[in-house]
């Protein structure tokens, strides 16, 4: 990492990328970096080198090459301290190179941003004044781009791109703490060819001038809520280790099981009579997630689950149903699957299970509930889940992660109305990718997006991400959470029964589940009798609420 100032402008470079861009101490854009994705939307690691800094008075000039899957790309930075910074690259595939999206990426916070003036100009010139969204968009907030402009306190900064078609998507629904502008639109095909021997050349132009001042934050409100109850989720892969370890299950004490059963996986009679051993050794309530095949008779598959129930002996709590093709994300402009209708899919589950709450929604990400949204009058319950590594997997944009939290939970609250919200897995490995044809393997063990086995989870830093979720749900009316696995990569416990980090905060929140807390103006979520959430987790989990650090001082 390598500090860059200049007058009033300040960024980090870190591998390539521009980072942290601020103006007087306050951050005008969160990120701006080259990326080479890959058919299943994978970002291919780039190596660089000759990296040359030339620092002067009046600014600084930056040179290096980056090397992705055979594509070198020579970048220059150059930035001035009257408010001038661009970055350009450039460069000549050797051999056809297939790809989702190669060339610039530009990420604008969220915070004093979401909900506030912008003024977009397109490539013909014309600009209009907007506002980013408040309530987050499922489809592209802004299309045609040649200019972004927004304000932080004291500076207007204006933004822009050349050398191809830029679009802006709301990264909240991934659970990304911003605004993401990228080249060529979703619209067209993928993955494409970028030809040999054709150079591409891009850049990104910052430019910022004087603005007015931003009111100040407004104040944390006082807020009042029950904490949810904790679930656990365990498919039938990991029902052997769960089983060998459920005194250590019932010690944890979580109130819901989610028990995942997947046909088209193979998953069958032998998983919910596990499930049900599993039930006998550890009580609790039991909620079965089923992914609907739809290759057939949707009442006959739903009685047949039924019958499979029945002569297992599991005795569910509750019922949630997902379509299996709603698994995968249908990009904009992109062909929905054939599926059938929702509500057919939940009457014939009402049919087969009467009298049992029934849910719906993802099973995946608020991405995929946010574009495809349930007939919500027709269930008991909403849910859907979030993953911190869809675009990014290093420490400092997974944490940045929870400042997010709050507008997905907004936001899906909009959508389901004042029904039953129930919060499915929210782990930092992933389970299932719906954005390509795998989750990425990871046998090294080391920080990569869309990976179902990330390094952190057995650490002081699964435990710290979780312990920092607890403390966005404050207020938000969900009524179930399920932060972790019981077994496996993304669980609470190792191979052997240890309890690892994460699984001691889990059990503590267990503890507080029903229990009213208050998040106070001072930003540390107490319990109804006084004591701190932080003081309850161990005071190496503690994760600070409240508003962001000071506009004033760089992070």
């Amino acid at each position: 990492m390598t500090l860059l100032t200049t007058g009033p402008l300040s960024l980090r470079l870190e591998g390539g990328a521009l980072r942290d861009i601020r103006w007087n101490g306050i951050e005008a854009i969160r990120g701006i970096a080259w990326l080479v994705r890959d058919r299943d939307w994978g970002t291919l690691p780039a190596r660089i080198r000759n990296l040359r800094i030339d620092r002067e008075d009046a600014g600084f000039r930056v040179h290096f090459g980056a090397d992705a899957d055979g594509l070198h790309t020579r970048m220059t930075i150059e930035g001035r301290a009257d408010g001038f910074l661009r970055v350009e690259g450039r460069a000549v595939p050797p051999a056809d190179l297939l790809t989702n999206r190669t060339g610039f990426t530009i990420l604008h916070p969220i915070t004093g941003v979401a909900g506030h003036w912008a003024r977009i100009t397109h490539s013909g010139g014309d600009s209009e004044e907007t506002t980013f969204p408040d309530l987050i968009e499922p489809w592209q907030p802004f299309k045609d781009i040649a200019a972004i402009a927004h304000r932080i306190d004291g500076a207007e900064v204006c933004c822009e791109m050349a050398g191809g078609v830029f679009e802006m998507e709301d990264q909240r629904n991934w659970s990304d703490a911003s605004f993401k502008t990228y080249v060529r639109p979703l619209a067209l095909p993928w993955p494409y060819v970028l030809p040999a021997g054709q150079e591409m050349v891009q850049s990104v132009t910052l430019r910022f001038r004087p603005g007015p001042p931003l009111p100040p934050p407004r104040p944390v409100a006082r807020r009042d809520a029950v904490m949810p109850r904790i679930g656990l989720v365990i498919s039938p892969e990991e029902l052997p280790d769960a089983l060998a370890h459920a005194a250590r299950l019932a010690e944890i004490g979580p109130q819901h099981i989610l028990c995942h059963l997947d046909p088209t996986a193979g998953h069958g009679a032998e998983a919910l009579a596990g499930f049900a051993q599993l039930q006998r050794a550890c009580p609790a309530a039991y909620d079965l997630e089923y992914v609907v095949a739809c290759t057939g008779s949707l009442p006959d598959e739903m009685q047949a689950l039924a019958r499979a129930v029945a002569a297992s002996g599991l005795r569910l709590a509750s019922l949630a149903v997902c379509p299996s093709v709603d698994r995968q994300s249908t990009p904009p402009g992109s062909a929905w699957p054939d599926c059938p209708p929702l509500a057919q899919v939940y009457a014939a589950t009402r049919a087969a299970f009467p009298g049992l709450p029934l849910g719906g929604g993802m099973f995946s990400y608020f991405t995929e509930l946010n574009r495809k949204r349930p007939p919500v009058e027709l269930l008991d319950y909403v849910t859907h889940g979030t993953n911190p590594i869809v675009h990014a997997a290093d420490d400092e944009s997974v944490m940045q992660t929870l400042e997010t939290i709050p507008h997905i939970l907004r936001s899906a609250r909009a959508i389901i109305g004042a029904g039953e919200y129930r919060l499915g897995l929210t782990s930092i490995g992933m389970r299932q990718n719906p954005y390509g044809s795998r989750t990425i393997p990871n046998p090294d063990g080391t920080r990569i997006c869309m990976t179902d086995s990330d390094p952190r989870q057995s650490g002081d830093f699964a435990a710290a991400f979780t312990t920092g979720y607890a403390a966005t749900l404050a207020g938000s009316g969900v009524t179930t959470w399920v932060p972790a696995a019981f077994t496996g990569p993304r669980g609470i416990v190792g191979a052997d029964g240890t309890v690892w980090p994460v699984g001691r905060v889990i059990a503590a929140l267990a503890k507080m589940a029903g229990k009213r807390v208050v998040a106070t103006g001072e930003g540390w979520l107490k319990l109804e009798d006084g004591s701190s959430l932080e003081a309850d987790l161990a005071a190496p989990y503690a994760v600070r609420l409240g508003p962001p650090p000071s506009r004033t001082q760089p992070k």
